[in-house]
């Protein structure tokens, strides 16, 4: 097996150290990861792409590139230059330091990468490491990840139906906020909604004197419905939620044709 890595902490974070070590398991010894990472860190960038500027690719080692540009930059360039004339057979996104659940996948620059090579058909597959107080100071942050990473990948995989009609699907996998001993199992679970907690700014000045805004995240343990990704992660478990890239309210969409008719 063919699997091209990437992330959006950067080519030197822990995370893809991770990762590529679940890639190197799946891959078995006749396979190749290849990796196309960014150069430095993207988080929160989502599915944007570098459409209004060249990106910088350099070789940094066998296999190993990095972009100056956000992860879908990274897979476009991993399909479409790197690994033009041998296409992997699947793409893996992480694994990111922070989760990605609820509605923090939409601002996931992790979640972009996979969606990208979702849209390229690919099979793709996004992995994130909630942290707490449980595991954010101890000694690998990631255990979970790392111990259940490339199982958690092959369960997908039996039952991922390949190729399908319209916009492909892509996985968002979260681990939960606990060692890799106390996890309680893998479930799929439908992405949550973090209740009355929002991403906010607060203002501070440098020493010149300017002003400048800082991104604050919410609550990340804030109630979300039961049985959703976070909700179930804060209760130990691996969440697995199959997404695509289809922003369209289907359910809404019989209410605005009789609007309009």
């Amino acid at each position: 097996m063919r699997i091209l890595i990437t992330n959006d902490d950067g080519i030197n974070a822990p995370g893809l150290k991770v990762l590529s070590a679940i890639a190197e398991d799946l891959a078995g010894p006749e396979g190749e990861v290849w990796t196309v990472a960014p150069a430095f860190e993207q988080s929160g960038v989502a599915h944007c792409i570098s459409y209004t500027h060249p990106t910088m690719i350099a070789q940094l080692g066998p296999r190993k590139y990095a972009a100056e540009g956000s992860p879908a930059d990274c897979v476009l360039a991993g399909l479409h230059d790197v690994l033009k004339d041998s296409p992997p057979d699947l793409v893996l996104s992480g694994v990111n330091r922070g989760n990605n659940s609820a509605e923090n996948a939409l601002y996931s620059g992790t979640l972009g990468g996979a969606m990208e090579a979702a849209l390229q058909g690919l099979t793709a597959i996004a992995l994130s490491q909630y942290l707490g107080p449980d595991n954010a100071l101890a000694d690998d942050p990631f255990e979970a990840a790392a111990v259940h990473g490339a199982e958690t990948v092959r369960q997908i995989l039996r039952v991922d139906p390949g190729r399908i009609e319209g916009y492909r699907r892509f996985y968002n996998v979260n681990f939960p906020p606990v060692s890799a001993a106390r996890v309680e199992g893998t479930v799929a679970a439908p992405q949550g909604l973090r209740r009355n907690t929002r991403f906010t700014v607060e203002s501070t000045h440098s020493p010149s004197g300017r002003r400048f805004l800082w991104v604050r995240g919410g609550d990340q343990r804030a109630e979300t419905d039961t049985g959703s990704d976070a909700d179930m992660n804060i209760k130990g478990w691996i969440t697995v939620t199959p997404m695509r890239a289809d922003l369209t309210d289907h359910a809404a969409l019989n209410d605005l044709k009789d609007a309009f008719s």
